[in-house]
């Protein structure tokens, strides 16, 4: 639900009046170009549970405990909410991303069974079904998902061609791009540039030492550092658990003990600076991008609109647990799988804010250099240069390496959330990955032979803009609250409107009357209200906008200087695109989105 609330999907939720909340269209969503289906997953995380079970949720802390008790001692009424959950067993849902991608295999094969007019593979007209051809977008640890997601689709089609699986019964589903934004895949490559980025970015921030930096980057490379934990994990799973279910003790410690070490030693050094983990350039806690869609997705009328008979879930300890007690994060084959999929034809694009700390571009750099390593067909690739992505008639949006089907963006002033902090820009870049075009104009080439010409780095440099002020969302209140903001909340201070604290309820401030839009409500038509202003509306001035509704996708002629405005031009592509907004762990915590 983060990617379809506060990054790319056809609408974002606003403010109505007190406790009441709609939906309104957002400008730059990627149901433009595509059809999409937006997937939370594992099971038990979003919507998705196991068997309905009663509990009580804190919100200080986001636990569940089973069955619903009361409030705890020296807490507010409103901290503790009963509701309906999933059971919170890791044992019912998938601890490896190897299992994920059967779940999500089957998950296809029923949503385009039972929705045909959804599947790509037929035609009007047309009786016989071809290959379900879709283009599949990750994000943070779908990093890990979206290659070894892939490569499991293409072993389902071998199965079906030796008819293993029965081709009557099962729909081939065969991938032309797999996008993959600000992926963390691989800590054997990614690892050492962490505390690399952490001293020397482009906006000049030093959240660690010169020494810090060192010492981190040396608990990378020593006798049992992280690089080395890594591979022994690997080496275990090759030869005892290759068919990476997590199933093998031994191998699971071995990997775990990397992923604590690398997250202990090399990640954690950072969060001594008070910088956001998502964005180097603002103090935690940060207020962006808005949590108003939680309070939204946990009202009565939207859960009755929808039919849902459980209380939205955005991260599950239980099953962040189960993926952190196989190691889950140090496991992986992505980069040759990345190449494979490139050998197959598929389109490959990894996308990166340049203001990310924990999926960070340098990494992602590296990541592209070791894709193209994998066939002496990609050696184009290093010496095509960064071209700039032209987004409109008078913005640049930031720049690109692209050698036929494998390209790496860095996108400029974006946080972790790409599409939230530069919302045309990452329209463009999905749009133009998805049509096959050069990504760089969004010009017709042909990919076999297609590289950029520029320079051979991306260096560009910005000027961090100011930390905002935090805004405490009571159904987020580790990422979103400041102590003092915990504290009050725990004294039952303040005043709560629509989910964020204010010091006295006269803070809140409706939505103006002089912005009428139409806005959504849960079970109604949508009738022209008064809403609040869109919530893509990126941090500071560094965001592109458009004032106008345009269609299409811009196809640029030549570049601009960089500014941010500017509208699209050319006609969208229409087919079945998945969006899979993913786990992103981080210091021994997950994130499902």
């Amino acid at each position: 639900m983060v990617g379809l609330f506060q990054e790319a999907g056809p609408c974002e939720v606003v403010e109505i009046a007190q406790g009441k909340f709609g939906t309104q269209f957002r400008q730059w969503g990627w149901d433009r170009s595509s059809n999409i289906i937006f997937v939370d997953q594992p099971n038990q995380v979003g919507f998705s549970f196991d068997k309905l079970t009663n509990g009580s949720l804190n919100l200080l802390d986001s636990t569940v405990e089973f069955p619903p008790s009361g409030v705890p001692v020296g807490q507010p009424d409103y901290t503790q909410l009963d509701g309906t959950f999933s059971s919170n067993n890791g044992n019912s849902s998938a601890n490896t991303t190897e299992i994920a991608a059967h779940a999500m295999w089957h998950m296809l094969q029923g949503f385009l069974a039972s929705f045909p007019q959804y599947n790509p593979a037929f035609t009007r007209n047309n009786t016989q079904i071809g290959p379900v051809g879709i283009n599949l977008f990750t994000e943070s640890y779908g990093g890990k998902y979206g290659p070894l997601f892939a490569a499991h689709f293409e072993s389902q089609n071998a199965l079906r061609r030796s008819g293993k699986l029965p081709r009557n019964k099962t729909l081939e589903i065969r991938l032309a791009s797999l996008g993959i934004m600000q992926g963390c895949l691989d800590d054997a490559i990614q690892g050492r540039f962490y505390p690399i980025f952490a001293n020397n970015n482009t906006y000049g921030i030093k959240a660690l030492s010169l020494a810090d930096q060192q010492n981190a980057a040396s608990s990378y490379l020593g006798p049992n550092g992280c690089q080395q934990q890594i591979q022994s994990c690997r080496n275990a799973v090759a030869s005892r658990d290759s068919d990476n279910e997590g199933d093998v003790a031994s191998v699971n410690q071995l990997c775990k003990n990397a992923q604590d070490s690398c997250s202990r030693t090399v990640i954690a050094p950072y969060l001594t600076s008070g910088r956001s983990i998502y964005d180097i350039t603002q103090k935690i806690p940060s207020p962006f991008p808005p949590s108003t869609y939680l309070e939204y997705l946990n009202t009565a009328e939207l859960q009755s609109a929808i039919g849902v008979a459980v209380n939205y879930t955005e991260s599950n300890s239980a099953i962040t647990n189960a993926f952190l007690q196989t190691g889950d994060q140090q496991r992986g084959d992505q980069i040759s799988q990345l190449g494979y999929l490139l050998s197959l034809g598929v389109r490959v694009a990894l996308i990166y804010g340049d203001r990310d700390y924990i999926c960070n571009w340098l990494g992602g750099e590296a990541v592209s250099f070791a894709v193209a390593a994998q066939s002496p067909a990609y050696s184009p690739f290093y010496s095509a240069g960064y071209a700039s992505i032209v987004i409109n008639s008078t913005y640049v949006g930031g720049m690109v390496r692209q050698y036929g089907n494998l390209s790496f963006s860095r996108i400029y002033d974006a946080g972790h959330l790409v599409p939230a902090y530069q919302p045309e820009t990452a329209f463009t870049v999905f749009s133009r990955v998805i049509l096959g075009t050069d990504l760089s104009f969004g010009q017709s080439v042909d990919l076999s032979t297609y590289q950029t010409n520029g320079t051979a780095n991306a260096t560009y440099t910005s000027k961090a803009p100011a930390s905002a002020k935090p805004t405490c969302w009571i159904r987020n209140i580790n990422d979103t609250c400041t102590d003092e903001q915990r504290e009050k909340i725990v004294k039952g201070e303040g005043a709560i409107v629509n989910g964020v604290l204010y010091d006295k309820a006269s803070d809140w401030q409706p939505p103006g009357s002089s912005v009428s839009v139409e806005a959504g409500y849960p079970g109604s038509m949508p009738p022209a209200m008064t809403a609040a202003p869109l919530e893509s509306s990126s941090p500071d001035d560094a965001a592109t906008t458009t004032v106008d509704v345009p269609t299409g996708v811009y196809v640029a002629t030549a570049t601009p200087s960089t500014s941010h405005n500017g509208s699209p031009s050319r006609g969208a592509a229409w087919g079945l695109n998945v969006l899979l907004c993913s786990l992103a762990m981080t210091m021994g915590t997950t994130y499902l989105w």
